[in-house]
């Protein structure tokens, strides 16, 4: 037997819910697209692997992986990627076991940081888009169309 536990305006909710999440990640997507070489010589510095792969996969995840949370398109698979990706981010750049002082301090702040955005997009992998999403919209009308081809509408 399924519940349904909605309450009123959930919709709006995971609509604020995605943008909000995604915020982060489109706007440092933004600042890596604009700032290229700065963001390749950072994959570098940090000792990220295949540095200049690296810097095209981050500006994938970050800017266009964002982008389509937001509108809600293939929000579920992308949220596991989105999470995947921000554990590896994590686990590359924010290492602050190996560190020491301000820097280890700052970077375990970071770490758990995105800890705490995973959880947020396991959230939104369990909850699904909600109605106000490009998802949502296409879903209808092709959940639309098979109902009309089902009865001999000839949309």
């Amino acid at each position: 037997m399924k519940h349904e536990n909605r309450i009123a305006g959930q919709d709006a909710v995971l609509l604020a819910a995605r943008t909000l999440l995604s915020l982060l990640f489109l706007i440092f997507g933004w600042e890596k697209i604009t700032h290229y070489s700065g963001t390749l010589q950072y994959m570098v510095q940090v000792g990220a692997p295949l540095p200049a792969l690296a810097t095209i996969v981050a500006i994938g995840m970050e800017l266009f992986v964002s982008i389509a949370i937001i509108l809600g398109i293939a929000t579920r698979p992308l949220s596991i990627l989105l999470a995947i990706y921000t554990l590896g981010t994590g686990l590359i750049a924010h290492h602050y076991w190996t560190m020491t002082g301000m820097a280890r301090f700052e970077n375990e702040i970071n770490f758990w940081k995105n800890i705490s955005i995973i959880g947020g997009l396991m959230l939104l992998y369990a909850t699904g888009p909600g109605a106000y999403s490009l998802g949502a919209w296409f879903g209808k009308q092709s959940a639309a169309n098979k109902v009309g081809k089902a009865v001999g509408d000839p949309r």
